[in-house]
């Protein structure tokens, strides 16, 4: 098996740390919003690899953080008016429904930031003590001028990597691209006591610390998008090998940018597709079929039609399933003619074929050509043979379903058969919808219950007593509770906690 390796810019054999083991740490989401179609791919590519590594026999430890605190959490929550965590809470929830659809297997451990304080506070404070972060009020930054090897994985120069950081101007820095170990709080945000006074992680610190409690220095496998190699992964390197002294990851994988009309898909374009409202369109399984029908490291462009393509191909690979599970509920014959033991054979190299497209750095496009192969071989035989063979039908079947424990393209029951009858993703984009008309009718209320608020304070000014009483008892029959206080109105729906 090989693979290739964004650190040295070449495909390397799979030499893991552990002989029979593999440790793997992928980068999961920052949960403030339903994942989009981006998300997804890295989501179930290294799912695939994960099955794969399984079905060669390795023993796989397979982590996937959540990002539940973050500045993108912060203002999302404040603009829906909701508690922060909260919300983090909410959208990993939603994050497992969109990735129980697409087939993807929960990770042996599903670490979240604001549950691995201790050990980020304790790495942090590696760092300072060994001289590659320091103090700077409350906000504790990493010292690139102490890491040499900087730049190492996404090998930029200084001036592309100043561009690609987005930095912020701050004279307490040593250096523009020196970044943040632990932030400073602020008012109203969430934050955590430390040796610097309360506050909350920086972005890639999370990680470090979660990767190395669970898989150790120089574990296997780290994985995310193309996105991720700088500045996230490129930082990551540079704190955990100055805390540890010693290498951080062996192998280095990166999937490449999902694009919409040959374009990168970003916000900022406005080009962007949640998974929820592509789930209205197509079944999930679909989905994962078309982001696996092309290699991990190659652009993907994503469109209804290519969609619908995929959704084509694999319908040829369910009825070929259908007819196969078909010919095992009639009659089989025991003995085997030299058809039978050709097609045996065929099968067989098929299969030796796909181990050798994912031994190829995992190639899944290719792995799936030789299924659409072993369909053809199928349908061939079937009919030709009025009563197959049962070491035949057998044969088959355990080849397919092998492929399926990889690929996932199909969902298994109880005792490992393919199942036919799916789920559409039409209810999880639907669900969606309704959970976004709520939010926006919760902001809705939210603003006409402040405006009432505002045109009683200016009746109260008045003196007009009657109009404040009567909105006050108005508002208290809607189940809304306004308390005058020296600050101002607060109020509070009955049964929970005050609102300003």
């Amino acid at each position: 098996m090989e693979i290739y390796n964004t650190l040295t810019r070449k495909k390397e054999p799979f030499i893991p740390r552990e002989p029979g083991k593999a440790g793997m740490y992928v980068c999961g989401p920052t949960t403030y919003n339903y994942i989009h179609i981006g998300n997804a791919r890295p989501l179930v590519f290294f799912d695939t690899v994960r099955r794969y590594l399984e079905f060669k026999g390795y023993q796989v430890t397979y982590v996937q953080n959540f990002t539940d605190v973050d500045d993108k959490i912060i203002n999302r929550a404040a603009g829906e008016g909701e508690e922060p965590l909260a919300l983090a809470r909410r959208y990993t929830a939603e994050y497992f429904q969109d990735a129980d659809a697409l087939n993807v297997r929960r990770a042996d451990i599903h670490p979240k930031v604001t549950e691995h304080m201790e050990e980020i506070i304790a790495l942090v404070r590696t760092l300072v003590e060994k001289g590659a972060a320091y103090v700077a009020g409350g906000d504790v930054y990493f010292d690139l001028g102490s890491f040499p090897a900087y730049g190492k994985l996404s090998r930029r120069s200084p001036d592309e990597m100043l561009a690609g950081a987005r930095v912020e101007v701050d004279p307490r820095k040593k250096n523009p691209l020196d970044f943040a170990l632990w932030k400073a709080a602020r008012p109203g945000e969430p934050s955590w006591p430390s040796p610097w006074g309360p506050g909350r992680p920086g972005w890639h610190i999370e990680c470090s610390a979660m990767s190395l409690k669970y898989l150790g220095t120089s574990f296997d496998i780290h994985g995310g998008g193309m996105d991720l190699i700088f500045p996230h992964h490129e930082n990551e390197i540079a704190q955990s090998e100055a805390a540890t002294g010693q290498p951080f990851v062996r192998y280095w994988m990166h999937n490449g940018f999902i694009t919409v009309n040959q374009e990168k898909m970003s916000k900022s374009l406005g080009n962007f597709f949640l998974v929820r409202d592509v789930l209205k369109k197509f079944s999930p399984l679909v989905v994962r079929f078309f982001l696996l029908s092309t290699h991990y490291r190659s652009p993907l462009d994503f469109d209804d039609e290519k969609v619908e393509a995929a959704s084509r191909g694999r319908e040829r690979l369910k009825n070929s399933l259908q007819l196969l599970a078909e010919a095992r509920r009639r009659e089989q014959r025991p003995k085997l003619t030299d058809r039978d033991r050709d097609c045996l054979a065929r099968t067989e190299n098929i299969r030796r074929q796909f181990e050798a497209a994912m031994d190829d750095d995992f190639n899944t496009a290719l792995a799936i050509s030789h299924c659409f192969e072993l369909a053809r071989e199928t349908n061939t035989y079937l009919q030709e043979q009025t009563v197959p063979a049962a070491d035949v039908l057998a044969g088959i079947a355990g080849t397919f379903a092998a492929f399926n424990e990889v690929l996932g393209l199909f969902k298994t029951g109880a005792e490992g058969e393919i199942v036919f009858t799916e789920r559409a993703g039409a209810d999880l984009g639907e669900k969606a919808e309704k959970a976004g008309e709520a939010q926006e009718n919760g902001r809705l209320a939210q603003s006409l219950i402040e405006l009432l608020l505002q045109v009683r304070q200016e009746a109260r000014a008045k003196k007009d007593w009657t109009a404040a009483d009567r909105i006050r008892d108005g508002l208290k029959e809607l189940g809304i509770l306004i308390e005058d206080t020296p600050q101002g109105p607060r109020w509070k729906k009955q049964g929970s906690g005050n609102r300003d």
